[in-house]
């Protein structure tokens, strides 16, 4: 039997089946698309999803977006020109209370490698259009492609200055490696954490998020911002998530402050339904309760597979006390999991079946080892990162070198800083085999404006080739023979005035020639920071 989305949608929450009313003719109290549009889940197969969600009050209590209870239907166009003069698909889905009026059309059959253009329509009122693409066909060679990362974009910390510089590229694809919203409260005394702070805006609801409509009312505030909508209607994207779409530091069923996992699981399961709502995810990825499948691999022809990974719902939890420590047995027990023992095996199986040319890690933290304690003999790690998981990261790079994995290249966000790192057989022998290429991108508000500072080598970082506190986003090209990255930086996100975006330092990998390398050659390594001030601005995210 065939289920329709919203049938689908019914058994899995246990909603079903929908019966509430139909509006023939919906009036909104004002425009219903303010939260804009988005396109996302780019396939070989000519499939890609288009979403909106009808929200003519985007803040208003509940969670509902000034919506009634009644179902609205939505109709949708598809058209290969951008004035809809050639519209190959049209259709119509109902817009239901239960999903806050979100709406996900799920297509397939289209031409692969292609652009469309699409808007949505509810009762005399039409979205701005958007533009998606979908993937190269399977088999296919394409010559290039262009696409962005990003990650960590905290509301009060600056304005998205990145997005909307990235919205002006051509691009094929937008990677988003997480923290998409953040669930902090607004501050007791917002006068003066505006005054004194640095910070521009203030987070709505005015509290931290836990209940369902709490978590809408954020992601909508989020969605609300011109120039990440620009972006979303621009170019499809590829989603996942990393803490603050739940909470800080979260893994898997244990908070951050250890409350109850039964009552965790809830604030979970209301975090996941929203994200999914807000998100142009597929049905694949309907939200179960707490649970959902959100690590899945994308292809783009022969040139390049993306393996999007999922380290924050199966991990265990962290090391030490999730706290700056050298490393011990408990990082190193290969039995502790970052991503759970289902998707390590997943992934091991889409690497080997792969014959793409790059092969892509599209995850949330910090792969390579980062030793944050520039005395010697006395390491310090992030225990929240791979160094606190070292025996599965080793088990990853044996697996990587063993079956000779054509050029993996790890992609990385929730550091708020840009690095460009070469991955090591063994990091504590640095003249051993380099196995892949780690590029991390810094945020795109998160910790406010930046220092400008490239001063970041430590010397037992030697795989390290390039550090930078700036915001802003990477722009990656890649070809069969080179991976170009960008690093795309922005100097004033608490300015209003929209600001310009600059290429600091681009970083190169050759194909068949695994490591970052600048202009040819490796970045000299420069002098060691603070590392009280290189903590700080981690965790600078965190009132």
């Amino acid at each position: 039997m065939k289920l329709s989305g919203a049938s689908t949608a019914a058994l899995i929450l246990g909603l079903g089946p929908f019966t509430e009313k139909a509006v023939a003719r919906p009036r909104f109290s004002d425009y219903p698309f303010s939260l804009g549009v988005a396109s996302g889940e780019p396939s070989s197969n000519g499939g890609v999803v288009l979403w909106t969600r009808l929200a003519p009050e985007p803040l208003a209590d509940g969670g509902h977006g000034g919506m009634s209870k009644e179902k609205v239907p939505v109709r949708w166009e598809l058209a290969t020109d951008e004035n809809f003069r050639r519209v190959i698909r049209r259709g119509s889905v109902d817009a239901r209370y239960e999903l806050a009026h979100s709406v996900h059309v799920e297509l397939a059959g289209l031409g692969s490698g292609r652009e469309y253009f699409y808007r949505f329509k509810a009762g005399g009122e039409t979205s701005p259009v958007g533009r998606t693409k979908t993937a190269p066909a399977s088999g296919s060679s394409p010559a290039q492609l262009a696409f962005a990362v990003a990650s960590c974009q905290m509301y009060e910390h600056g304005y998205y200055h990145a997005y909307r510089d990235m919205a002006q590229q051509d691009l094929d694809l937008v990677l988003h490696l997480g923290d998409y919203i953040y669930e902090y409260p607004p501050p007791p005394d917002p006068e003066a954490y505006l005054a004194n702070s640095g910070n521009v805006r203030l987070h709505e609801p005015a509290s931290e998020t836990n209940k369902l409509g709490e978590y809408r009312i954020r992601h909508a505030q989020y969605k609300t911002d011109e120039d990440l909508q620009a972006a979303h209607a621009a170019f499809p994207w590829l989603v996942t998530w990393d803490d603050h779409e739940v909470e800080n530091n979260y893994a898997d069923e244990i908070s951050e402050n250890d409350a109850d996992p039964a009552k965790f699981l809830k604030r979970r399961a209301n975090a996941y339904r929203a994200y999914y709502e807000h998100m142009p995810l597929s049905r694949r990825s309907f939200p179960r309760g707490p649970d959902l499948r959100l690590y899945r691999v994308h292809a783009y022809g022969d040139l390049a597979q993306f393996n999007v990974l999922d380290t924050r719902q199966y991990r265990d939890d962290q090391a030490n006390g999730d706290l700056l420590d050298p490393p011990d047995e408990e990082t190193r027990d290969p039995r502790r999991t970052m991503t759970g023992e289902q998707q390590e095996r997943w992934l091991f199986d889409s690497l080997g079946r792969s014959r793409s040319t790059w092969n892509v890690l599209a995850q949330q933290v910090f792969f390579a080892e980062l030793d944050l304690n520039a005395a010697p003999n006395a390491a310090l790690y992030n225990m929240d990162a791979w160094d606190g998981y070292e025996g599965q990261r080793n088990r990853i790079v044996d697996f990587l070198a063993r079956r000779e994995i054509e050029n993996p290249v790890v992609l990385t966000g929730d550091i708020h800083l840009n690095f460009a790192n070469d991955v090591k057989a063994n990091f504590d022998e640095p003249n051993s085999r380099t196995v892949g290429t780690e590029y991390v991108g810094t945020s795109i508000t998160s910790g406010g404006n930046g220092s400008g500072s490239t001063s970041f080598a430590i010397p037992d970082n030697p795989h390290i080739k390039f550090f930078n506190d700036d915001r802003g986003y990477l722009l990656c090209t890649l070809t069969p023979e080179l991976w170009t990255t960008d690093y795309r930086v922005v100097k004033a996100v608490n300015s209003p005035t929209p600001q310009p975006a600059v290429t600091l330092a681009t970083f190169v990998t050759e194909a068949g020639n695994p490591g970052a390398q600048r202009d040819g050659a490796p970045l000299a390594t420069q002098e060691a920071p603070d590392i009280e001030s290189l903590e700080r601005t981690r965790i600078q995210a965190q009132p």
